[in-house]
């Protein structure tokens, strides 16, 4: 799996590496660049946004033959965006359903949870990392997650999942 934080923007030879290999890649929207791309990002609808640089890069992907079924897509979090454009992603994660594609939620320590536990240090924000995939997991809006505290986000996913397969039993 690559893991391409240019979504196959950044290296011209990226896109045919894919191709050629077969490998799973993350798309991932990035506002900007790496040096500068906390300076004050800007958005009318940063969900909007975000789904038209998807549906762009998918389709380059699948015109060069690059299979759907190799893609997963990124939003993003904390790369050009502000906390208020990260928890309005959050909120409308499954909006991103519409393309089809395992959707890739990268919050763990972000920068953005710790601002929003009053600047509460990287090392200590692994609670709010959690609600967060925990937030977006009972929506169904994300399938794979990266995370640093693996044990910690397996027990989180291991609770709802048992939940969620409590609640289909109870329907029926």
């Amino acid at each position: 799996m690559i893991n391409d934080v240019t979504a196959m923007t950044g290296d011209s030879e990226m896109a045919e590496v894919v191709r050629k290999s077969k490998a799973g890649v993350i798309l991932m929207h990035m506002k900007g660049a790496p040096a500068t791309m906390q300076q004050n990002p800007q958005y009318q609808d940063a969900v909007d946004e975000i789904g038209n640089y998807f549906q762009e890069r998918l389709e380059f992907a699948m015109k060069i033959g690059i299979a759907p079924d190799q893609m997963v897509l990124d939003p993003g979090i904390g790369f050009g965006k502000t906390s208020d454009h990260n928890l309005e992603i959050l909120a409308r994660l499954e909006e991103f359903q519409k393309f089809k594609r395992p959707v890739c939620l990268g919050v763990s320590r972000k920068g953005f949870v710790g601002r929003l536990l009053n600047n509460r240090p990287v090392e200590r924000r692994v609670a709010g990392s959690l609600a967060a995939i925990a937030f977006a997991m009972t929506r169904s809006a994300v399938q794979v997650v990266r995370v640093h505290d693996v044990e910690e986000t397996r027990d989180v996913v291991n609770v709802i999942q048992a939940i969620q397969a409590r609640e289909v039993k109870s329907e029926k």
